[in-house]
């Protein structure tokens, strides 16, 4: 698996960049070859055609999907290069998880229509650094990952 971990957040080495850190770290360990890159609006994603996976992820804020991640999928060519991929996806919010299953999963799935989704994950503030949590996310992208190349 060639996976890249394509994110927003607003402050560079806090809780949201912490997991990335960790599911990068675990998915390495299964021999995956694992990279990362912050989301712009208006940028460039062409890249994406050297990886099968793409994980993505971001913050709540004031209800809202981060607002680079949204806009990627909205004003630039991310939508075109995510084309066929296979994705995961993973929000951090402090909302329950059913809301934010209702609220904000929907955000970024309706842009990701034709996509297979592998696996999906609220992030709870109090399991950011779950480590059984996060292997439990890793886990279920690599077994999705693997039932879908079969």
């Amino acid at each position: 698996m060639r996976a890249i971990i394509l994110f927003d957040s607003k402050t560079a080495g806090g809780s949201t960049d912490r997991l990335i850190d960790s599911i990068g770290q675990e998915l390495a360990k299964t021999g995956a070859y694992v990279e990362k890159a912050r989301c712009k609006t208006n940028g460039d994603y062409s890249f994406l055609n050297d990886f099968n996976v793409v994980i993505m992820g971001a913050p709540i804020y004031y209800l809202l999907v981060s607002s680079q991640l949204l806009g990627a999928l909205i004003q630039s060519n991310l939508k075109h290069y995510l084309t066929g991929k296979k994705i995961a996806l993973f929000l951090t919010c402090g909302s329950p998880e059913v809301m934010a299953n209702l609220l904000y999963l929907p955000q970024l799935k309706m842009n990701l229509t034709g996509n297979t989704i592998l696996a999906e994950k609220i992030f709870a503030p109090q399991q950011l650094s779950d480590q059984t949590v996060i292997e439990k996310f890793v886990k279920e992208v690599n077994e999705a990952y693997k039932t879908e190349q079969d």
